[in-house]
């Protein structure tokens, strides 16, 4: 049977020599962390960390990336950074052993940090440090951890009269364990002189064991009968002592005040020797007021096969006298302790040195990847934390982004997304029963009509965890977008998602998007109109909500009001689709909450994640480097799509903005300009010879591990943080879209024009075979900073998408500008904001085509493909309006652009 618990009744405690951020950090999916585990069976009591064991977890693992990666973009030194994370692990491990602390009265649930080793022998730096732990933790169930060095002995008197409770270790003489309990004691002495309590000062003194064997043994013949016998003595003649000093009229006094025992801890008790027991040295020491700290290993063997009795007292007689006998054999105790300090001190400051070491190198790589940029960035995030804009972002200021008050108000309205992580939580259950019904009504297909924020999130997830093109092994639903008006992509949707197979999820947050409706009214017409098959995704009281109603939906899902579109992943926008298809939507936000819990004001600004990437983002942009370049693989090839409209949509306006390049194909470091800031969101690494050979070349590359669909959770949070705080340095409203309305109301105005005479003034275009030299002439009008949008009003499929990427590279590589590429009318919902807004340094290039096999809109006098037109004419007149350089090229039929691609082609390289 397990001997722990038996072990607790005989009044030891057992507490865990390790400590690592993965068992300290819940799961995942959200599962409780293997330390609470351990703490929830009755394992563990307590944890001591030192410079080694965190030099085995930093250095042996990829645990503490994510948190050094801002720190080392905020400019932050090895020494710092190992503060700032050996912080966190401490805190983490005190809240996780907080409820054990309260049960027992501080009694157990402590969690241990070493001061610096390399101030073993500097008694008033020791002082302040230990004192800036302890403040720094802020958590009533910390030990800082002293050595018993002499230096250290009035350093542990000090920090114990400050009330600090302390962990006195390298403690493995006799004498020097005296001159510790004595400190312990004055110290409380000291306070209560003061007037201060002491009945929750705790100190335990760390008696080092097994070394002791290991040196003695050392001085000894291997056939010695003495041998393996020193370190047991030892230790329990320090608890003999310890009964002597803690009884009588001085600790009675004390006492009379709550003043709890300074408890003997025996460390270093794993066993060195493998000729002895794995656990000599816990079933030896077993005794009332005692803690035993265990590394893994041991503890496991304690738990097979240890045994729980109580050993304290025995030999004691023997112990005495193997002193005697040690020094027959010429070996002096006197001697063997004071080499084991001296050894301990030198291998905890050689430890820390390699512990900063591999810090610094892993800070040097990260830091690098800013290049040019990481002087300002720094300043910028000390500016940030000057200015306490984490607290104010989270407190709700709107005057962060805009100093109007009607924007203002608009702005309070907005910020709903910053806790979604929690407040969407309650919502889970209604998603997944919703979504396994469907499954049981063999709707296994599922298309989402939606347009901007209403799609991008479902569609990054939908890739990422299944792809939409085969119905998923385990019966979830497959799903795909539909955001065009482009009459051949409606068809190839209605082949992919007929009526008898499929769930229409009519998805619009104002709930009057022109095209989201327009499309309803199709697919309306195609199911009979049988509301079985759709469910409705908008905000409470909107026309859809009303129409839903009207039609007998299957459901109405209401999102969060307070909570922009392009800021609603986690909202029903999200997290439906997300159910549909399968995905764990509590894992999903557990992840999202774990990004959330590091972007609080409580967090220092330089460790805060998203505040970071927004310093970053700001500072390049405000040095010419405004050109995000967006890198992913595969399987997180949609999530740039998201990135595009979040952040073009909320930073292009008022003449500035960052200036999103998604999906464009990875080119020699050659093509690239200095206007160039890249990310890339890594898997599988399949972009890492590019990348390298971009940072060789000098371009910054922030480089962002997404290694699971549910990670993407976490993504969503950071860059909705970034795109806020980048917004707030640049000195625009991240949450309006001023611009957008124009392309809206030209376009209305088109339709209406055709209404009244049957027909557009489709004017102002190039058509195909006059499209040489207009095309040679815009491009020539380039210059440094520049770049190029192609937006194409054409089906979205392979066979478009492979003639416009090489369109893309051609002029690229002509121009040595970005070249971006959106289909309308889906980027009039993304980057259309930018585009009128931001800086003029687009030049634009718009395609358009007459459509094949254009059919009606029902109710609406109008074809799809006359509604695509009018929007690509809106948006063209919009953008001449603002002096934009444009250029519109007219193609007969949407698959004459192969014919426009190697004309255009050949333009560029002759």
């Amino acid at each position: 049977m397990n001997p722990i618990p038996k072990l607790t009744e005989l009044g030891q405690s057992l507490w865990y020599d390790n400590i690592q951020r993965k068992l300290l950090e819940k799961s995942p999916n959200g599962e409780k962390s293997e330390f609470a585990t351990m703490i929830e069976r009755g394992d563990i009591r307590g944890v001591t960390s030192n410079p080694s064991i965190f030099q085995n977890a930093i250095a042996n693992s990829n645990d503490y990336d994510s948190a050094l990666m801002p720190l080392a973009w905020a400019g932050w030194d090895p020494e710092s950074i190992f503060w700032q994370l050996a912080v966190e692990d401490i805190q983490m491990a005190c809240d996780l052993f907080r409820p054990l602390y309260d049960e027992t009265k501080s009694g157990d649930g402590y969690v241990s940090i070493e001061v610096s080793p390399n101030l073993a022998h500097e008694t008033e730096k020791t002082i302040k440090q230990a004192k800036s732990l302890w403040e720094r933790v802020d958590r009533p169930n910390l030990m800082v951890k002293i050595p018993a060095t002499l230096e250290g002995i009035p350093a542990i008197k000090k920090s114990i009269a400050d009330g600090i409770n302390i962990n006195i270790t390298l403690i493995f003489s006799l004498t020097r364990y005296a001159a510790v309990m004595e400190a312990y004691l004055s110290g409380l002495e000291d306070r209560v002189k003061g007037g201060q309590p002491i009945d929750r000062i705790a100190s335990v003194a760390s008696f080092f064991v097994s070394r002791v064997d290991s040196k003695v043994d050392g001085y000894l013949p291997e056939d010695s009968s003495l041998r393996g016998q020193a370190a047991i003595a030892n230790a329990r003649l320090a608890y003999e002592a310890f009964e002597k000093t803690f009884a009588g009229g001085r600790w009675d006094a004390l006492d009379s005040k709550q003043a709890q025992l300074q408890r003997p801890l025996w460390a270093s008790t794993s066993t060195k020797n493998p000729a002895y027991p794995d656990t000599t040295y816990i079933d030896s020491l077993i005794g009332k007021h005692t803690v035993n700290t265990v590394p893994p290993k041991t503890l496991d063997a304690f738990r097979d096969h240890g045994t729980a009795l109580e050993t304290i007292f025995q030999d004691l007689e023997a112990a005495h006298e193997l002193f005697a006998k040690l020094d027959q054999q010429g070996v002096s105790m006197d001697l063997v302790t004071q080499e084991l300090e001296d050894e301990g001190v030198k291998s905890f400051a050689t430890a820390f040195t390699g512990l900063l070491e591999t810090i610094d190198d892993r800070r040097s790589a990260a830091a690098s990847q800013l290049g040019p940029l990481a002087a300002s960035v720094s300043k910028r995030i000390t500016k940030l934390e000057d200015d306490s804009i984490a607290t104010r972002l989270w407190e709700g200021d709107p005057s962060l982004w805009t100093t109007d008050p009607d924007a203002q108000a608009e702005v309070k309205k907005r910020l709903g997304w910053l806790r979604l992580p929690d407040t969407s939580r309650p919502l889970l259950p209604e998603f997944t029963e919703f979504a396994q019904q469907v499954h049981k009504d063999g709707l296994q297909r599922v298309l989402l009509i939606g347009m901007g924020g209403s799609s991008l999130a479902p569609e990054v997830l939908s890739l990422a965890y299944e792809g939409p093109d085969q119905e998923s092994a385990d019966g979830a639903a497959c799903l795909s977008i539909l955001d065009s008006t482009d009459p051949a992509q409606i068809r190839s949707a209605v082949e992919n998602f007929p009526p008898d197979k499929s769930l229409y999820v009519v998805s619009s947050k104002s709930g009057a998007t022109a095209e989201v409706l327009s499309l309803f009214e199709y697919f309306w017409e195609l199911s009979g109109a049988d509301g079985s098959h759709f469910v409705a995704i908008t905000d409470p009281g909107t026309p859809l909500e009303k129409l839903a109603q009207e039609r007998g939906f299957r459901k109405i899902f209401h999102a969060d009001p307070n909570v922009g579109g392009r800021y609603s992943a986690l909202t029903a926008f999200g997290l439906l689709p997300a159910a549909l298809i399968g995905l764990d939507l509590e894992r999903l936000l557990a992840r999202a909450g774990w990004m959330m819990k590091q972007s609080t004001p409580d967090v220092v600004p330089a460790r805060n994640p998203g505040l970071v990437l927004g310093a970053v983002l700001a500072e390049a942009a405000l040095a010419g480097r405004d050109k995000l370049t967006i890198l992913a693989d595969g399987p997180l090839s949609s999530f740039g799509s998201w990135m595009e409209q979040l952040i073009a949509e909320s930073s292009g306006k008022d003449g500035v903005g960052i200036i999103p390049v998604d999906r464009e194909p990875i080119g020699s470091a050659s093509v690239y300009g200095n206007d160039r800031l890249f990310i890339y969101l890594r898997q599988s690494g399949e972009h890492d010879e590019g990348v390298e050979t971009l940072r060789a070349a000098g371009h910054p590359v922030l480089e962002l591990s997404v290694p699971t669909p549910y990670d993407i959770g976490a993504e969503f949070y950071r860059w909705e943080i970034a795109t806020a705080i980048a917004c707030h340095i640049l000195g625009v409203n991240a949450f309006d879209q001023p611009d957008v309305e124009d392309a809206k109301l030209r376009a209305n105005a088109k339709i209406a024009e055709y209404q009244e005479k049957g027909a557009l003034t489709n004017s102002d275009f190039v058509a195909l075979n006059d499209a040489k030299p207009e095309l040679e002439k815009l491009l020539k009008g380039t210059v440094d900073g520049d770049y190029v949008a192609i937006t194409a009003f054409l089906p979205r499929n392979e066979d478009t998408l492979n003639s416009l990427q090489d369109l893309r590279v051609a002029i690229r590589k002509k121009t040595k500008s970005a070249v971006t590429l959106g289909f309308g009318p889906r980027f009039l919902h993304s980057t259309g904001q930018l585009h009128k807004g931001g800086p003029n340094t687009g030049i634009f290039l718009q395609i358009t085509a007459d459509p094949v096999d254009d059919f009606e809109i029902p109710s609406q006098s109008m074809s799809f493909g006359t509604l695509q037109l009018a929007q690509a004419l809106g948006d063209y007149e919009a953008l001449v309006a603002r002096g934009r350089r444009v250029l519109r090229i007219h193609l007969p039929s949407p698959a004459e652009v192969h014919k426009l691609k190697e004309m255009l082609v050949l333009v560029i390289f002759k």
